[in-house]
């Protein structure tokens, strides 16, 4: 029977365990949580750089990126509800324990519990003025995009959309951290 040659190598397949398949930034989330979490604020300098070419009168380039944002974020929506539906038992996780290698989980479960509350506030705002700032632009601006009578409008609600992510990339690294590091 042929076997493979183990290689020495520095990265090593993440580890499945009872509660699903461990994350890659060394706390005891699932490999699901820590893709949302670096995804997340991975957005945020795309954010910028969205914001930054419509000052310029770079429209389509924003219109791109925004599409960028928007596709990461329901990416991300997938992937954290399979990981927590049917991989990762994202509570036994966040309660520690000797499982974890350590004491239980001292903000399990009202602390964390109630960062997550808050958490899916803005999180689920997010998506919901995300969506309407987006279906509002591709219906009243031309295409190629240009400015327009929407302009202020699209502006003013695009920046509640923006904080509201920002918000969304904080409140979900707090809950992360007293989930899953504490």
């Amino acid at each position: 029977m042929f076997r493979m040659p183990s290689l020495p190598c520095a990265v090593t397949a993440p580890a499945l365990t009872a509660h699903g398949v461990d994350g890659f930034l060394g706390s005891r989330a699932s490999i699901g949580m820590d893709v949302v979490l670096v995804g997340l604020f991975s957005l945020l300098p795309v954010l910028l750089l969205s914001v930054m070419a419509a000052k310029r009168g770079h429209y389509s380039l924003h219109k791109r990126l925004q599409i960028v944002i928007v596709s990461a974020l329901l990416v991300a929506i997938v992937i954290f509800e399979v990981d927590i539906r049917l991989i990762s038992d994202w509570r036994a996780r966040a309660a520690g324990g000797e499982a974890w290698g350590g004491a239980p989980n001292p903000w399990w479960p009202v602390g964390v519990l109630v960062a997550l509350g808050i958490h899916l506030v803005f999180a689920i705002s997010t998506l919901v003025l995300w969506a309407w700032v987006m279906w509002e632009a591709v219906s009243r601006f031309p295409n190629p995009p240009s400015p327009g009578t929407h302009g202020p409008r699209h502006r003013a609600m695009a920046r509640v959309a923006a904080i509201d992510l920002l918000l969304t990339a904080v409140t979900g690294s707090i809950f992360y951290w007293l989930a899953f590091v504490a």
